[in-house]
């Protein structure tokens, strides 16, 4: 990570004593994934020398940050100005993400018609969703999640492998069946045990009779937990961008991921997919045979260059 400010910074700092807003109901951890990676997109930028305000604009605030729907709308528009520029984040869309329709998606959408001047989707899966429900956004452009490298980072050394079970993991800090409890179930039960070992963390709606459960985690201890396996399994639908599998893949686990939503965009060559759940297994039998070269072909967004890229859209 680079120390200092960069010329965006400074091109910040010359605009006022206020440098940025960010409207966001930030929970303490553990918790989701927006709030982890909000949290360490914020610890970047503070760490820089800039000023973020959290749910106020200063008069002196060229530009604001405001996070999908988990914020206080009225409070926002009460702040809001013409001459402070508003960038919407959106997720999504959750409907496809969650399997039902409460109207968030609407009202996320009236949100970014109305406030947003413009956007940012954490995956191009993200953007083709919204334009497939007709949700036009606002000069959308795509900017991954990252994660925190201080905390989520490959182990200094790996166990060998030789003697010993292969450690699988999945991660979930919400239970919506959708997050993957069709292919955890499957592996829970079938998975040879003098060759596999599963764990979960955090919570799920599956009924886990063999795999070891831990409840959610704060993220160091989480990160350490991922460093002592050796596979990450991202079984979820239509999940647009998986800051849980960010943060494994990160901390070096090659992935056995669900073909859907963003896992494609982020796991890259870093592991292997698979479609319907019982393709799950022999999918995880290619990534054993190629565990090695999967795992040397992890890539994962740098927070800095994520945290410019955020700038870059803050300043238009």
């Amino acid at each position: 990570m680079r120390e200092g400010r960069t010329e965006i910074d400074v091109r910040f700092r010359r605009r006022g004593r206020a440098d940025l807003a960010v409207f966001h109901e930030l929970v303490p951890p553990p918790s989701g994934g927006g709030h982890q990676f909000l949290r360490a997109l914020l610890g970047e930028l503070e760490r820089r020398g800039l000023r973020v305000e959290r749910n106020r604009i200063s008069s002196e605030t060229p530009a604001c940050l405001f996070n999908s729907f988990n914020f206080d709308e009225r409070r926002l528009r009460r702040f809001a100005r013409t001459d402070c520029r508003m960038v919407h984040r959106v997720d999504g869309p959750l409907a496809a993400y969650r399997g039902f329709d409460d109207g968030t998606d609407s009202r996320v959408a009236q949100l970014n018609r109305e406030l947003a001047q413009a956007t940012v989707v954490q995956s191009r899966y993200s953007l083709e969703a919204h334009r497939e429900c007709g949700i036009e956004l606002r000069a959308p452009r795509v900017i991954p999640n990252a994660v925190d490298p201080a905390i989520f980072h490959p182990p200094r050394v790996r166990d060998a492998r030789a003697g010993r079970s292969l450690r699988l993991i999945a991660t979930s800090w919400s239970d919506n069946p959708r997050k993957g409890a069709d292919v955890l179930s499957l592996l829970d039960r079938s998975l040879d045990g003098t060759r596999f070992t599963l764990t979960f963390v955090g919570r799920t709606s599956a009924t886990l009779e063999r795999a070891r459960v831990l409840g959610p985690l704060p993220s160091r201890q989480l990160a350490d937990v991922l460093r002592s396996h050796d596979i990450y399994v991202a079984g979820s639908v239509n999940d647009p961008a998986s800051n849980a599998l960010l943060e494994a893949l990160a901390c070096g686990l090659p992935a056995l991921y669900r073909a859907s939503g963003g896992h494609p965009e982020i796991v890259g060559d870093g592991g292997v997919p698979f479609e319907a759940p019982e393709d799950a297994l022999p999918a995880l039998e290619r990534l054993v045979s190629e565990l090695d070269e999967r795992r040397a072909a992890i890539r994962v967004p740098r927070l800095d260059e994520v945290a410019d890229r955020y700038l870059e859209a803050l300043l238009g």
